[in-house]
């Protein structure tokens, strides 16, 4: 038999040993394990064959412990009853833990949190617990990760939650005070860069170059954090490269306004990656998140 670290027989033996000594029946431990009575036999005969003793008095109404076989299974007893305990604890803290979800500011704010009330009376019974996160990378421990990126980039489990476009955006008062014809015009403009960690986001120079315009981009107001650039764009301040499916929210209550009809789709998309030992809950959130994305993109 094949040695483990703490210089042990195969547990399939000792489990197998186990459960027919408990049971005084090699039958009735084998319908336990599920297997057949012959490969509980094995097993044992495996097992006494290594040890070089026997286990069992075998008699024709079935088997009882012998001297050396009741030692052995006080010990399994006990040991696997810790084992079990042990387990059960560590199940019971995996249950209370919840889910723990990363996410930026901007999707937490504007997209994620909103919806995880109806997820809630949905599901009471699952816990979320949020960390918000804006870096490019993490080595916090979660169970679901919501990025706007490339997702074949990334590895792991993904699912797209939603694709989006770029449009310029700014306050109602500041778009009725700068009306914008083309590129040149909206160049000129006040523009509030994003200069985030997070090199994913799409910058104006980038966006105006694909959009066909080729000159020159001031600096204008920089920040580095989303959620901080648009409030800027509420403040009149200026223009901010909005996502228009995750700035829905602000456009929906006028807070900010689309400032002209130029328009592209954005270059990446906005995407939930599972952690490799996400549970149950995990999962159930993941893929109410998917559908509920998809279902809004479905409905316009």
């Amino acid at each position: 038999m094949a040695r483990t670290h703490f210089n042990l027989p195969p547990l399939s033996a000792l489990d197998a040993f186990e459960a027919a000594a408990r049971h005084r029946s090699f039958k009735r431990g084998a319908a336990e394990l599920n297997v057949s009575p012959s490969a509980v036999s094995h097993q044992v005969k495996a097992l006494e064959s290594e040890l070089g003793i026997t286990l069992f008095e075998r008699t024709n109404r079935g088997v009882n412990l012998n001297r050396d076989g009741t030692l052995l299974y006080v010990a399994l007893e006990h040991g696997f009853g810790h084992i079990a305990d042990a387990i059960e604890s560590l199940r019971k803290q995996s249950s209370k833990r919840g889910v723990q979800v990363i996410a930026t500011t901007a999707m937490s704010h504007l997209w994620l949190t909103p919806r995880l009330g109806r997820f809630w009376r949905e599901h009471a019974h699952v816990t979320v617990n949020q960390q918000v996160n804006d870096y490019p990378w993490t080595d916090e421990r979660y169970d679901l990760l919501i990025r706007y990126g490339d997702m074949k980039s990334d590895g792991g489990e993904c699912r797209l939650l939603f694709e989006d476009k770029l449009r310029p955006l700014t306050s109602p008062s500041f778009a009725q005070l700068n009306p914008v014809k083309d590129l040149a015009d909206l160049a000129r403009l006040p523009l509030i860069h994003l200069n985030a960690l997070d090199r994913q986001w799409t910058r104006w120079k980038d966006w105006l170059a694909e959009m066909g315009y080729s000159g020159p981009v001031p600096d204008g107001l920089s920040v580095n954090n989303y959620i901080i650039a648009l409030q800027a764009a509420r403040d009149g301040m200026g223009v901010v490269l909005g996502w228009e499916r995750l700035t829905t929210p602000l456009l929906n209550s006028g807070a900010l306004q689309v400032l002209t009809d130029f328009c592209s789709p954005a270059s990446k998309t906005f995407y939930v990656r599972q952690s490799p030992h996400a549970g149950k809950k995990a999962k159930l959130l993941r893929d109410w998140l998917v559908e509920t994305a998809h279902n809004e993109a479905a409905d316009g």
